[in-house]
């Protein structure tokens, strides 16, 4: 299964909620909220800081406002840069039969304007099955990329494709997906694409995998820097590794990363651990998260500019992630899916966060910014860092588990000051990065 969301946890989050007697629905949630006057029509007049009553045991869990915060794009917000007028497309296998109806539960629950998904499936469908737990997970999967796009940009449009195939490990899936990506660009669907899938580089490759790879990147390329798309992809939830196998049982026991997030036209997005501890938010490194240096692609100009301590490691290859976001399921926002509340985790949840916030820099600029990895670096580098970036310090990705009956001990990479191969250049400081990405392409 090739979707960066922890199925596993969100599982045993659903069976809890059943056996606890949790299972309400949505009308029997609670929330804390304060009177607060909004500028963006739709919208309650009210701050829902706690999740609703069926999540009260998960101390870190988040709402929609309290991420907003915790990013600075409230501020925004409030003026009215809420996406509008921006298109996200997410691109996903099947997708979920109660996508709108849950989306409605979580405007309401809340206070989000209400919005219409589009959902395009130009390669045909399959009937969804229930009891197919593939189909469910990426079911869960579409459910939490569109939610979470909605609660960083409220009023942008979002565009969900699907696919009749299921996207796994190797080549498997991937031409399909290329195929939907292509009809978005070649129909104007939007500007940012949102990617939360991604193969193993250990099961690509063969000669299969690398003419595919090819293919993606010089479409990446056009795509970017002349349709002046924007694509964010998820590194991964297996930290400095990733699977060995088709099946997705085993892993390399060692450095290994992804496809297509280390693409040097895509922007890679890893994971935090996003708490808050007597009114102060707490960001460090979340373990799982992917990141690395690439054995298909060198070294972009981009990244030539940064420390010898990390030129030292890459070894001239493109190195990721690029940026970071909450990821960690622990801290992860509420999201409804089929008449319960979970938590979202993954970098399947830190990627629509940053495509969340690239619909609001597109609505700022007035125009879509397309490639904005240089000029991410650029507003990194000096007194920038420390004003667009929250530089996470703390944490590593290092893999010591067992899966498919083998032990890894994956020695991974350290959250150092400025970019580092677990968390890149770090988690957004919206309200100014957003406004110096939009100022920067005038």
């Amino acid at each position: 299964m090739r979707r960066y969301i922890l199925f596993l946890f969100l599982v045993f989050l659903l069976a809890a909620c059943t056996t606890a007697g949790f299972s309400k629905s949505m009308d029997g949630g609670t929330a804390t909220a304060s009177s607060q006057p909004s500028a963006v029509p739709g919208f309650v007049d009210q701050v829902i800081t706690t999740c609703p009553a069926e999540l009260a045991n998960y101390q870190g869990c988040h709402t929609p406002y309290t991420l907003r915060q915790a990013y600075d794009i409230e501020s925004l917000t409030k003026q009215g840069f809420t996406g509008k007028g921006q298109t996200v497309v997410v691109i996903v296998s099947f997708g979920s039969p109660t996508l709108q109806k849950d989306l409605d539960a979580f405007s309401r629950q809340f206070g989000l304007p209400q919005s219409r998904v589009q959902i395009l499936s130009p390669l045909g469908t399959v009937p969804f099955n229930t009891q197919d737990s593939d189909m469910v997970g990426w079911a869960t999967e579409t459910t939490l990329d569109v939610q979470l796009i909605h609660a960083m940009a409220p009023e942008a449009n979002i565009v969900v494709m699907t696919s009749p195939v299921s996207e796994t490990q190797g080549v498997q899936g991937l031409p399909e997906f290329k195929q939907l990506e292509e009809y978005a660009v070649n129909h104007h669907l939007g500007q940012i694409f949102s990617q939360s899938w991604a193969a193993s580089e250990a099961t690509l490759a063969d000669q299969a995998g690398q003419q595919l790879i090819k293919s993606y990147a010089d479409f990446y390329k056009q795509t970017t820097l002349q349709d002046h798309w924007t694509i964010f992809v998820g590194t991964g939830d297996q930290g400095a590794t990733d699977f060995a196998d088709l099946n997705s049982t085993k892993l390399v026991n060692a450095r290994n990363v992804t496809f297509p997030a280390d693409v040097p036209w895509v922007t890679a997005v890893g994971g935090t651990t996003l708490a808050s501890s007597q009114g102060a938010t707490i960001e460090h490194a979340w373990s799982g998260s992917g990141g690395g240096f690439s054995k298909f692609f060198a070294q972009p100009d981009y990244q030539k500019a940064l420390p010898s301590s990390v030129q030292a490691q890459s070894g001239g290859q493109r190195g990721l992630p690029d940026v970071s976001a909450n990821a960690d399921p622990s801290t992860g926002m509420s999201f409804y899916y089929n008449g319960n509340w979970s938590l979202t985790g993954g970098t399947s949840a830190s990627t629509p966060t940053w495509a969340g916030l690239m619909a609001i820099a597109n609505q700022l600029a007035g125009h879509p910014l397309g490639f904005i990895n240089p000029t991410l670096y650029s507003l990194a580098q000096g007194a920038g860092e420390q004003q667009n970036f929250h530089d996470v310090t703390i944490g590593y990705n290092n893999n010591q588990s067992t899966k498919g009956g083998e032990t890894v001990n994956v020695k991974g990479f350290q959250a150092v000051p400025g970019w580092d191969a677990v968390t890149g250049l770090g988690t957004p400081k919206g309200s100014s990065l957003l406004r110096n990405l939009a100022a920067a392409t005038k």
